[in-house]
């Protein structure tokens, strides 16, 4: 099983871009389809985007198209999150998940396997 732990959280202004990382432990990175999800206060948790194991399968949030690029590198054990044109609806905290199956596990919301990190704040201010 991975350990995920999420940084690069923090308080931007609108229109601001930030990165996102995700550091996982374990052998078996490689193995696992990563994705990132987000939950605003009084919302639901939604997905935002998730990458396959060899990066070539990639899906994201209609909401997020365009602007945030999601990317991993096995050599570093490290999934990130590069959110650009910020926006004030962007604020949220955001979550690292790891599924041992499929990137589309994730975007279809099949979470039974799916392992999560801590979550990390991000703050976009108008």
């Amino acid at each position: 099983q991975v350990q995920l732990v999420e940084s690069g959280g923090g308080l931007v202004q609108a229109g601001d871009s930030l990165r996102l990382s995700c550091a996982a432990s374990g052998r078996t990175f490689s193995n696992y389809a990563m994705g990132w999800f987000r939950q605003a206060p009084g919302k639901e948790r939604e997905f935002v985007a998730a990458i396959s194991t060899s990066s070539i399968t990639k899906y994201y949030a209609e909401s997020v198209k365009g602007r945030f690029t999601i990317s991993r590198d096995n050599t570093k054990n490290t999934v990130y999150l590069e959110m650009n044109n910020l926006k004030p609806e962007d604020t949220a905290v955001y979550f690292c998940a790891a599924n041992p199956e499929s990137a589309f596990r994730l975007r279809s919301g099949e979470y039974d396997q799916t392992i999560w990190g801590q979550g990390t704040q991000v703050t976009v201010s108008s």
